[in-house]
Protein backbone atom coordinates (compact mmCIF):
# COMPACT_ATOMS: atom_id res chain seq x y z
CA UNK A 1 0.00 0.00 0.00
CA UNK A 2 0.96 3.55 -0.85
CA UNK A 3 2.06 5.44 1.72
CA UNK A 4 -0.16 8.43 1.06
CA UNK A 5 -3.48 6.06 0.62
CA UNK A 6 -2.73 4.72 4.07
CA UNK A 7 -2.30 8.19 5.61
CA UNK A 8 -5.67 9.12 3.70
CA UNK A 9 -7.57 5.76 5.17
CA UNK A 10 -6.25 6.50 8.83
CA UNK A 11 -6.85 10.06 8.96
CA UNK A 12 -10.51 9.37 7.21
CA UNK A 13 -10.93 6.73 10.33
CA UNK A 14 -10.06 9.67 12.88
CA UNK A 15 -12.17 12.18 11.63
CA UNK A 16 -14.97 10.11 12.25
CA UNK A 17 -14.26 8.46 15.46
CA UNK A 18 -11.55 10.78 17.41
CA UNK A 19 -11.41 14.15 18.91
CA UNK A 20 -10.39 17.41 17.05
CA UNK A 21 -7.72 17.90 18.79
CA UNK A 22 -6.81 13.83 17.83
CA UNK A 23 -7.36 14.53 14.47
CA UNK A 24 -4.84 17.68 13.91
CA UNK A 25 -2.14 16.13 15.82
CA UNK A 26 -2.61 12.77 13.34
CA UNK A 27 -2.48 15.62 10.63
CA UNK A 28 0.47 16.96 11.79
CA UNK A 29 2.85 14.04 11.68
CA UNK A 30 1.41 12.47 8.64
CA UNK A 31 1.80 15.76 6.46
CA UNK A 32 5.25 15.73 6.86
CA UNK A 33 5.67 11.87 6.46
CA UNK A 34 3.77 12.03 3.16
CA UNK A 35 5.83 15.15 2.22
CA UNK A 36 8.80 12.96 2.38
CA UNK A 37 7.65 9.55 1.15
CA UNK A 38 4.40 9.72 -0.28
CA UNK A 39 4.92 7.93 -3.62
CA UNK A 40 6.79 4.57 -1.14
CA UNK A 41 5.31 1.52 -0.27
CA UNK A 42 4.62 1.36 3.50
CA UNK A 43 5.94 -2.06 3.78
CA UNK A 44 9.27 -0.60 2.82
CA UNK A 45 9.56 2.37 5.22
CA UNK A 46 12.88 1.69 7.59
CA UNK A 47 13.54 2.14 11.00
CA UNK A 48 16.43 4.14 10.14
CA UNK A 49 14.03 6.24 7.92
CA UNK A 50 11.37 7.09 10.49
CA UNK A 51 14.44 8.14 13.36
CA UNK A 52 15.60 10.39 10.97
CA UNK A 53 12.10 12.06 10.16
CA UNK A 54 11.17 11.77 13.53
CA UNK A 55 14.40 13.64 15.18
CA UNK A 56 14.68 16.17 12.45
CA UNK A 57 10.85 16.91 13.69
CA UNK A 58 11.34 17.19 16.98
CA UNK A 59 14.46 19.02 17.35
CA UNK A 60 14.88 21.74 19.91
CA UNK A 61 11.43 20.11 21.01
CA UNK A 62 10.62 19.27 24.61
CA UNK A 63 9.98 15.39 25.62
CA UNK A 64 6.56 15.17 25.64
CA UNK A 65 6.23 17.10 21.99
CA UNK A 66 8.67 14.39 20.87
CA UNK A 67 6.98 11.51 22.42
CA UNK A 68 3.97 12.95 21.14
CA UNK A 69 4.96 12.99 17.36
CA UNK A 70 6.11 9.04 17.96
CA UNK A 71 3.38 8.08 19.59
CA UNK A 72 1.23 9.33 16.97
CA UNK A 73 3.20 8.11 14.19
CA UNK A 74 3.86 4.37 15.66
CA UNK A 75 -0.24 4.06 16.13
CA UNK A 76 -0.52 4.97 12.26
CA UNK A 77 1.27 2.20 11.44
CA UNK A 78 -0.70 -0.52 13.96
CA UNK A 79 -3.83 1.06 12.63
CA UNK A 80 -2.55 0.09 9.23
CA UNK A 81 -1.40 -3.71 10.54
CA UNK A 82 -4.90 -4.16 12.40
CA UNK A 83 -7.01 -3.15 9.69
CA UNK A 84 -5.47 -3.50 6.38
CA UNK A 85 -2.26 -5.93 5.93
CA UNK A 86 -1.65 -8.01 9.41
CA UNK A 87 1.65 -9.06 8.18
CA UNK A 88 3.39 -5.30 8.30
CA UNK A 89 5.82 -4.60 10.70
CA UNK A 90 5.69 -1.57 12.48
CA UNK A 91 9.16 0.24 11.92
CA UNK A 92 8.65 2.41 15.18
CA UNK A 93 8.92 -1.03 17.56
CA UNK A 94 12.39 -0.73 18.09
CA UNK A 95 13.94 -0.75 21.57
CA UNK A 96 16.27 2.50 20.44
CA UNK A 97 13.61 4.53 19.31
CA UNK A 98 11.12 3.52 22.80
CA UNK A 99 13.92 4.19 24.81
CA UNK A 100 14.52 7.87 22.65
CA UNK A 101 11.12 8.33 22.55
CA UNK A 102 9.71 7.98 25.97
CA UNK A 103 7.32 10.21 28.14
CA UNK A 104 9.35 12.47 30.14
CA UNK A 105 8.13 11.47 34.60
CA UNK A 106 6.08 13.72 35.67
CA UNK A 107 7.82 15.83 38.29
CA UNK A 108 6.18 17.58 41.28
CA UNK A 109 4.85 20.48 40.79
CA UNK A 110 4.47 23.44 43.69
CA UNK A 111 1.15 25.56 44.21
CA UNK A 112 2.42 29.30 44.57
CA UNK A 113 0.23 30.69 47.69
CA UNK A 114 -2.77 32.80 47.68
CA UNK A 115 -0.73 35.49 49.11
CA UNK A 116 1.60 35.14 46.08
CA UNK A 117 -0.83 35.33 43.37
CA UNK A 118 -2.75 38.41 44.72
CA UNK A 119 0.67 40.24 45.22
CA UNK A 120 1.21 39.46 41.56
CA UNK A 121 -2.24 40.49 39.91
CA UNK A 122 -2.12 43.70 42.33
CA UNK A 123 1.32 44.65 41.09
CA UNK A 124 0.59 44.93 37.61
CA UNK A 125 0.37 48.36 36.56
CA UNK A 126 -1.17 47.27 32.69
CA UNK A 127 -4.80 46.61 32.90
CA UNK A 128 -4.45 44.49 29.62
CA UNK A 129 -1.78 42.27 31.11
CA UNK A 130 -3.56 42.10 34.80
CA UNK A 131 -6.79 40.86 33.07
CA UNK A 132 -4.90 38.07 31.62
CA UNK A 133 -3.45 37.20 34.54
CA UNK A 134 -6.41 37.00 36.85
CA UNK A 135 -8.75 34.94 33.80
CA UNK A 136 -6.26 32.50 34.16
CA UNK A 137 -5.76 32.69 37.81
CA UNK A 138 -9.06 33.70 38.76
CA UNK A 139 -10.86 32.04 35.58
CA UNK A 140 -8.93 28.40 35.31
CA UNK A 141 -8.40 29.21 31.67
CA UNK A 142 -5.52 28.61 29.61
CA UNK A 143 -3.06 31.04 28.36
CA UNK A 144 -4.34 30.32 24.36
CA UNK A 145 -8.00 30.34 25.54
CA UNK A 146 -7.99 33.55 27.17
CA UNK A 147 -5.79 35.36 23.78
CA UNK A 148 -8.91 34.11 21.58
CA UNK A 149 -11.64 35.75 23.69
CA UNK A 150 -13.81 38.02 21.75
CA UNK A 151 -16.72 40.22 23.32
CA UNK A 152 -19.34 37.46 21.30
CA UNK A 153 -18.02 34.77 23.79
CA UNK A 154 -18.65 36.39 26.91
CA UNK A 155 -21.81 36.78 28.99
CA UNK A 156 -21.77 38.31 32.03
CA UNK A 157 -20.06 36.02 34.55
CA UNK A 158 -20.06 32.93 32.01
CA UNK A 159 -17.10 32.88 28.90
CA UNK A 160 -17.60 30.73 25.86
CA UNK A 161 -14.51 28.93 25.36
CA UNK A 162 -14.17 28.20 21.57
CA UNK A 163 -12.10 24.82 19.99
CA UNK A 164 -11.18 24.14 23.23
CA UNK A 165 -7.52 21.75 24.52
CA UNK A 166 -9.86 18.87 25.44
CA UNK A 167 -11.10 18.57 21.97
CA UNK A 168 -14.95 19.47 22.84
CA UNK A 169 -16.80 21.67 20.65
CA UNK A 170 -17.35 24.14 23.46
CA UNK A 171 -16.67 24.76 26.92
CA UNK A 172 -17.98 27.35 29.71
CA UNK A 173 -16.40 28.85 32.57
CA UNK A 174 -17.66 31.28 35.18
CA UNK A 175 -15.11 33.86 36.50
CA UNK A 176 -15.43 36.26 39.41
CA UNK A 177 -17.79 39.08 39.18
CA UNK A 178 -15.53 41.79 39.49
CA UNK A 179 -13.33 40.60 36.85
CA UNK A 180 -16.07 40.22 34.74
CA UNK A 181 -16.62 43.41 35.17
CA UNK A 182 -13.35 44.95 34.69
CA UNK A 183 -13.26 42.95 31.59
CA UNK A 184 -16.58 44.59 30.33
CA UNK A 185 -15.16 48.48 31.05
CA UNK A 186 -11.75 46.94 29.36
CA UNK A 187 -13.95 46.27 26.37
CA UNK A 188 -15.77 49.13 26.55
CA UNK A 189 -13.07 51.39 26.89
CA UNK A 190 -10.87 50.02 24.34
CA UNK A 191 -14.28 49.75 21.57
CA UNK A 192 -13.62 46.37 20.97
CA UNK A 193 -16.21 45.37 18.75
CA UNK A 194 -18.51 41.25 19.19
CA UNK A 195 -15.89 39.45 16.76
CA UNK A 196 -12.27 41.28 17.34
CA UNK A 197 -9.78 39.67 19.95
CA UNK A 198 -9.77 41.08 23.30
CA UNK A 199 -6.19 40.67 23.95
CA UNK A 200 -4.63 40.55 19.86
CA UNK A 201 -0.88 39.73 21.20
CA UNK A 202 0.99 36.03 20.26
CA UNK A 203 1.40 33.08 22.64
CA UNK A 204 4.99 34.08 23.33
CA UNK A 205 4.11 37.39 24.34
CA UNK A 206 1.49 36.40 26.83
CA UNK A 207 4.20 34.28 27.91
CA UNK A 208 6.63 37.08 28.69
CA UNK A 209 4.08 39.00 29.83
CA UNK A 210 3.66 36.36 32.77
CA UNK A 211 6.97 35.28 33.48
CA UNK A 212 7.81 39.36 33.97
CA UNK A 213 5.07 39.82 36.04
CA UNK A 214 6.76 37.04 38.68
CA UNK A 215 9.82 38.41 38.15
CA UNK A 216 8.15 41.65 40.34
CA UNK A 217 8.10 39.51 43.13
CA UNK A 218 11.41 37.38 42.73
CA UNK A 219 9.75 33.81 41.39
CA UNK A 220 9.57 32.25 38.07
CA UNK A 221 6.17 31.91 36.92
CA UNK A 222 4.65 30.41 34.01
CA UNK A 223 1.27 30.22 32.84
CA UNK A 224 0.30 26.84 34.02
CA UNK A 225 1.15 28.02 38.03
CA UNK A 226 -1.50 30.54 37.69
CA UNK A 227 -4.17 27.28 36.19
CA UNK A 228 -3.09 25.16 38.91
CA UNK A 229 -3.52 27.53 41.38
CA UNK A 230 -7.35 27.96 40.67
CA UNK A 231 -9.24 25.01 41.99
CA UNK A 232 -7.16 26.38 45.63
CA UNK A 233 -8.25 29.87 44.55
CA UNK A 234 -11.97 28.36 43.19
CA UNK A 235 -12.24 26.43 46.72
CA UNK A 236 -11.35 28.75 48.97
CA UNK A 237 -13.12 31.45 48.11
CA UNK A 238 -16.23 29.86 46.59
CA UNK A 239 -16.79 26.46 49.23
CA UNK A 240 -20.04 25.83 47.18
CA UNK A 241 -17.92 25.18 43.98
CA UNK A 242 -15.74 22.21 45.25
CA UNK A 243 -18.35 19.93 44.02
CA UNK A 244 -18.55 20.94 40.61
CA UNK A 245 -14.02 21.12 40.77
CA UNK A 246 -14.28 17.43 41.73
CA UNK A 247 -17.23 16.56 38.90
CA UNK A 248 -15.81 18.63 36.29
CA UNK A 249 -15.04 16.67 32.86
CA UNK A 250 -11.86 18.68 32.38
CA UNK A 251 -10.28 16.92 35.76
CA UNK A 252 -6.41 16.91 33.68
CA UNK A 253 -6.38 20.84 34.11
CA UNK A 254 -8.42 20.49 37.46
CA UNK A 255 -10.29 23.28 36.72
CA UNK A 256 -14.25 23.25 37.06
CA UNK A 257 -15.85 23.93 33.35
CA UNK A 258 -19.15 23.07 31.91
CA UNK A 259 -19.49 21.29 28.35
CA UNK A 260 -22.29 22.30 25.49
Amino acid sequence: MKVSQAAALCLEYHKSNSRRSTVRGYEAILSRFCQKFEHRNLEGITSNEILSLLTHMTEHRAQHTKRTRYAHLSAFFNFIKASIDHTLQNPCDTPMMRKLFRAKPLGHWDIIEKETIDEIIFRTQKLRNRLILELMARGGMRIGEVLKLTPHDINDRKLALRDPKSGKEQEFIFIPQKVAERLKNYIREKGIQSHQLIFPICYEAARAMVKKAGDVVDIQLRPHDLINYFPFFSTSTYPSSALILTKSPVLIHSRGSYSS
